[in-house]
């Protein structure tokens, strides 16, 4: 059964950092590209950043220099770390294995 499960959301001021982490079973995790996307209230998702099988990158323009997006392959884990957080980067935060698998979300809400 594939699972990808996120988790590290939460409440953080503008100005804070968060980690995001999606654990992922179920695959053959070193032969996926990974990626991160969000929905924000009343919007459509969006694709925040992406890691492909060989580690490279890529990042939306309103993220670029603030979010960086890592995986380990021995864990199994992809990561998302967020500093500088805008009351922009609220939204529902998702995993996507090749865009075909999906985890459930993860909150993140920028507000003081």
């Amino acid at each position: 059964q594939i699972q990808l499960v996120e988790s590290g959301g939460g409440l953080v001021q503008p100005g804070g950092s968060l980690r995001l982490s999606c654990a992922v079973s179920g695959i053959f995790f070193r032969d996926y590209d990974m990626a991160w996307f969000r929905q924000a209230p009343g919007k459509q998702r969006e694709l925040v950043a992406s890691i492909t099988f060989d580690r490279k990158t890529f990042y939306a323009e309103s993220v670029k220099g603030r979010f960086t997006i890592s995986r380990d392959n021995t864990k199994r884990m992809v990561y998302l770390q967020m500093n500088s957080l805008q009351s922009e980067d609220t939204g529902d935060y998702y995993c996507a294995a090749d865009r075909r698998h999906w985890g459930r979300g993860t909150q993140v809400t920028v507000s003081s």
